[in-house]
């Protein structure tokens, strides 16, 4: 994980996200796991393992990472065995909400495009779990990066800061480890995830010509498909965060291509000119944005998920009305 960047756009930018990720995704967990929003119970364990995932990532990466170290930078966070645990974690938790994204393309890809196997693989017992896998490999694909750290500095006793070792840099070992979980996270679900749209896209384009064929010969053209009505609120809600998803990232595939080829280091903010920092910068800033999206995402596209907020947001409202009115009554003038 490299340096926290400084400045006054990442002192207003992280605060801000952080405020807007916190309080969106817990609503969203909230709402979700009532049960209220006519969603699947499948659909529903998927969308709530990814608020959870991502408000973790706002809680360790944006809070515990970028404001601490904006501005509270030496604090007990930066002793360095909490400091590679942070790091360790930072890594697990965006880890985790990237695939969660992926298992839930997937499993929307199973319902839309596989009907035989719709009914054995998009089930809650499934969703459950593939998200305890996840977040399991997740956890321990990146426990090793603890071990990958020694202090920058001795004061007193007590080890400061995160350096990385040498052997991370010259070990064949360690080389190949840094590659894979690159390659794992983010390019490998980046490509996934645009690979199982394409398909689900030909699957929907088909089959739609064949339902408006079959439905203009017995029914008539002007007849409504309560199916397609159905099918198409789901594709939706999967283009919208699928989609979010590929746009966010791009800047930062785009940026870990870049250092690869161009053998800078992620470490040390030192070795980026000024176009290279705003790239880097860029693709971190966007790629912590799709943590607290999704739940904007579901008031976009779902209409009980609306009405769920609507009513969330009144209820503190009338209850303070009504506390008003009983104070009224008990104190009459």
């Amino acid at each position: 994980m490299h340096a926290t960047a400084k400045g006054p756009v990442f002192a207003i930018y992280y605060p801000v996200l952080a405020a807007i990720g916190v309080s969106a995704n817990l609503a969203v967990i909230v709402i979700l796991s009532r049960g209220r929003c006519g969603l699947s119970r499948c659909i529903t364990y998927y969308l709530v393992a990814m608020a959870v995932a991502d408000l973790l990532v706002i809680i360790t990466v944006v809070i515990l990472n970028r404001i601490a170290g904006i501005y509270f930078p030496v604090s007990f966070l930066s002793i360095t065995p909490i400091c590679s645990l942070r790091i360790a974690l930072n890594y697990a938790i965006i880890d985790c909400s990237v695939w969660l994204t992926v298992a839930f393309t997937f499993d929307r890809f199973m319902a839309i495009c596989c009907q035989k196997l719709k009914i054995k693989y998009c089930t809650e017992k499934t969703a459950a779990v593939v998200i305890g896998i996840m977040s399991t490999l997740s956890c321990l694909k990146y426990s090793f990066l603890y071990f990958t750290h020694e202090p920058l500095y001795i004061i007193k006793n007590i080890p400061w800061f995160c350096s990385v070792k040498l052997i991370f840099y010259v070990s064949p070992a360690w080389a190949a480890y840094d590659w894979i979980h690159h390659i794992l996270t983010p390019c490998v679900p980046f490509i996934l995830i645009l690979l199982l749209n394409a398909l689900t896209v030909r699957h929907i384009l088909a089959a739609s010509r064949v339902r408006e064929r079959l439905r203009a010969h017995i029914n008539g053209k002007n007849q409504s498909d309560p199916e397609m009505e159905k099918r198409r609120k789901s594709i939706v809600l999967l283009f919208a965060i699928s989609g979010s998803f590929i746009l966010l990232y791009l800047p930062f595939v785009i940026n870990f291509l870049y250092v690869r080829i161009a053998k800078f280091s992620y470490f040390s903010v030192s070795n980026f000119n000024a176009s290279n920092f705003v790239l880097q910068e860029s693709g971190y800033m966007l790629q912590l944005l799709s943590s607290c999206i999704n739940p904007f995402i579901y008031a976009g596209t779902q209409r009980k998920f609306r009405e769920e907020l609507k009513n969330g947001v009144k209820y503190p409202l009338r209850l303070i009305v009504k506390l008003f009115q009983w104070g009224k009554q008990e104190n009459p003038t």
